[in-house]
């Protein structure tokens, strides 16, 4: 796959030494049992969930090269920090589309934290590419194909989904390769590691941080109590 070659000889020192740095990066420290939690979240199989408030001098809505998915004037933004190879964010994934789809007053912002390896710190570049060419709406059709996929996903079987959607892999591929797609991509993960994000998935409701995914009750629960009076958990 010669128009592959690009993505599939990027250096692994080179991709090591940049996830090496991101990984030393100093992070805000979360609570890690329940008993410290902020508030008593629990998921959908009845365990509790580790959450905490968020450091107010970091916002995830400033992130450049956020996927956002809902109308920009929702009364409610849920961000997500996933990894294209984590299975709890395959799930995810299908759920928070059905929230959006159900809550016309939902909007998820969507943020890259590669942190399980180069395939998924290349597929990301892929996204963040189809973004930046594409626009929201084609990058979220292509990040649901993505999530899709059956196995691994790495650069190639992105480059692989982009192709199957009728996108130009040539372009894509020369963007994904650039250093301002890697830099981006790097920014997501040193915010992800800012805020304590060490679970993927991670969510930030309501400036809380909530770390793994709780389930789709769990998280319309949350939804409906940020609605209500602007905390994951009410009362």
């Amino acid at each position: 796959m010669a128009e592959y070659k690009l993505l599939s000889s990027l250096s692994r020192r080179v991709l090591l030494g940049s996830l090496a740095a991101m990984a030393g990066g100093a992070a805000f420290r979360p609570a890690r049992a329940q008993e410290n939690s902020l508030f008593p979240i629990m998921a959908d199989d009845g365990q509790p969930i580790a959450n905490y408030r968020l450091p107010s001098e970091v916002s995830p809505a400033d992130l450049p090269g956020l996927l956002w998915h809902g109308p920009a004037t929702a009364d409610v933004v849920v961000f997500e920090f996933f990894d294209y190879n984590c299975p709890y964010c395959r799930k995810a994934a299908g759920d928070l589309d059905a929230l959006v789809a159900k809550d016309k007053n939902l909007r998820l912002g969507l943020a890259d934290n590669a942190t399980l390896g180069l395939g998924s710190f290349l597929s990301a570049r892929v996204k963040q590419a189809v973004l930046r060419l594409y626009g929201p709406e084609r990058a979220y059709q292509f990040h649901k194909q993505l999530f899709a996929h059956r196995g691994a996903i790495d650069g190639i079987s992105a480059l692989a989904v982009a192709k199957a959607m009728g996108l130009d892999t040539s372009k894509i591929e020369e963007s994904a390769n650039s250093e301002m797609i890697g830099g981006v991509v790097k920014r997501h993960v040193q915010l992800g590691a800012d805020l304590g994000f060490a679970a993927s998935p991670s969510f930030a409701v309501s400036s809380v941080g909530v770390l793994g995914y709780p389930g789709p009750k769990s998280m319309a629960r949350m939804i409906a109590a940020s609605r209500k009076c602007d905390a994951p958990v009410c009362g």
